[in-house]
């Protein structure tokens, strides 16, 4: 969170940008003070601080405050550690698990609740307008291709006419096509990709809602902050994407597409999306592999149990059959089975009859 701010002082008002300085130098004491000794200490007037706490994406200063005792009160009960080359599975498994978690945690005390809300509003109003031609375009490159892909997913299934680009070329003839009304999500663990700042630039200029998920200070994130149409998320993380796979940012990602799936999801209500994703999950239920009856099972069918059991066993060999591709012969053949007279034999092999002189070509 604070780290955050620091990144973005140059974005502010000079008024604000006593306030922020005045909150880096002891953020404890900013965490306690009433507003009237703030604005005193920085030389600032009362609404300005309050101004100060919403530019940098808070609902006021009750919010700040909040998010703010929990960053530098609670603190974080895991450090990140690099992986070095000479760590065993169990030290692997430690460190990249403690890197998730620390991550996650220092994201929910950092997030700025007011822009997530202003990108779950904008993104669910568009979900509204799909039988309209307003469309959501997610954006990445490289690794934040593939969280893009995973965007696109999550909110496709929504109702919601979505689609991920990650060709350079492709994003921008996509962004040049965006209309008033759409929205582009753009996604970068750097914010330095010339591809990805082109694409936010076009979007902007065709009056899309730019929604930007990077880290703070980067320069895709300072030209979020210098647009009103644009919402940057920030994410930030203390990762050596040098040294290894950046695992962190994408799982942090991966997880502010959730926030952002589930708050569409909540706007939009349960009524128009309940019979949607039961009919989706009826449909798929279809595509799933079905375990084929096992051989007791079907001899013990067969057997129906005497007399009184007869049709019923010959009704289930005989479906038996069917569903191994046996044919019309073989059920008749494993109806016969029930009555006694033949050994019915794996479905592989169809039926195996008792008297060779008896069998059929």
């Amino acid at each position: 969170m604070l780290e955050r701010i620091k990144a973005s002082i140059p974005a502010l008002p000079p008024a604000e940008q006593r306030v922020a300085k005045l909150l880096l130098a002891d953020p404890r004491s900013f965490a306690t003070l009433p507003v009237a000794e703030l604005a005193e200490r920085a030389h600032v007037s009362k609404p300005t601080v309050v101004r100060f706490c919403r530019s940098v994406g808070y609902d006021g200063l009750a919010d700040f405050k909040l998010k703010l005792a929990g960053s530098v009160n609670e603190g974080v009960p895991f450090v990140h550690r690099a992986v070095d080359d000479d760590d065993k599975a169990g030290d692997i498994v430690v460190k990249v698990i403690d890197n998730a978690v620390a991550a996650m945690l220092r994201y929910r005390n950092a997030a700025a609740s007011q822009a997530v809300e202003r990108a779950i509003a904008a993104l669910a109003e568009t979900g509204r307008r799909s039988s309209e031609g307003r469309r959501i375009e997610f954006y990445g490159v490289g690794n934040s291709g593939i969280v893009a892909q995973d965007a696109q997913h999550k909110f496709f299934r929504l109702g919601v006419t979505a689609a991920a680009v990650s060709d350079g070329h492709m994003q921008v003839m996509s962004a040049t096509m965006l209309k008033p009304g759409d929205c582009a999500v753009v996604i970068s663990n750097s914010g330095r990709s010339r591809d990805l700042l082109d694409v936010a630039d076009i979007a902007r200029r065709k009056g899309a809602t730019v929604i930007v998920i990077t880290a703070s200070g980067s320069p895709l994130a300072r030209e979020a902050l210098g647009h009103a149409g644009s919402i940057l998320l920030a994410a930030d993380h203390p990762e050596d994407a040098d040294r290894y796979s950046p695992m962190v940012s994408r799982l942090l990602h991966l997880l502010i597409v959730d926030i952002l799936a589930t708050g569409v999801a909540l706007r939009l209500g349960a009524e128009q999306l309940r019979p949607m994703l039961q009919e989706i999950k009826r449909n798929l239920r279809q595509r799933r592999y079905a375990e084929p009856q096992p051989r007791l099972a079907r001899d013990a069918a067969s057997d129906g149990g005497g007399e009184r059991g007869g049709s019923s066993g010959r009704a289930v060999a005989a479906a038996a059959a069917r569903g191994a591709g046996v044919g019309d012969a073989a059920a008749g053949a494993a109806g016969s089975s029930a009555r006694g007279d033949q050994p019915l034999a794996s479905a592989g092999r169809g039926v195996a009859p008792s008297d060779s002189s008896s069998s059929t070509p």
